[in-house]
């Protein structure tokens, strides 16, 4: 069991950078890959970034590439999510995901992951 515990989301302005942090429990947390999504109102949660397990591979959502990054610290097991230049397109609620003990390469797919985190709201004004 896996559980996750996100911080670092708050109220921004346009332009604006936060990081977001994800703590997972576990001594299995080099063996996950982690990923980010995001929620907003009314919509589907989709696909923000995804690490793997050793941290050597990352992949990015289109409308993120080049904004944000996400990292991991195995020695802390902690993912952590930079965003910058962000904008009002970026409010959302914010999950932290892990996959399954054994799973350590990275997906886009909301199904590849087993443990979810309780979100954290990153709201963007403009």
């Amino acid at each position: 069991q896996v559980q996750l515990v996100e911080s670092g989301g708050g109220l921004v302005q346009a332009g604006d950078s936060l990081r977001l942090s994800c703590a997972a429990s576990g001594r299995t947390f080099s063996s996950r890959a982690m990923g980010w999504f995001r929620q907003a109102p009314g919509k589907e949660r989709k696909f923000v970034a995804t690490i793997s397990g050793s941290g050597g591979s990352t992949t990015y959502a289109d409308s993120v590439k080049g904004r944000f990054t996400i990292s991991r610290d195995n020695a802390k097991d902690t993912v952590h999510l930079q965003m910058n230049t962000l904008k009002p397109e970026d409010t959302a609620i914010y999950y932290c995901a892990a996959r399954e003990f054994g799973y350590s390469a990275g997906s886009s797919n909301v199904n590849g992951y087993n443990y979810w985190g309780q979100g954290t709201q990153v709201t963007v004004s403009s």
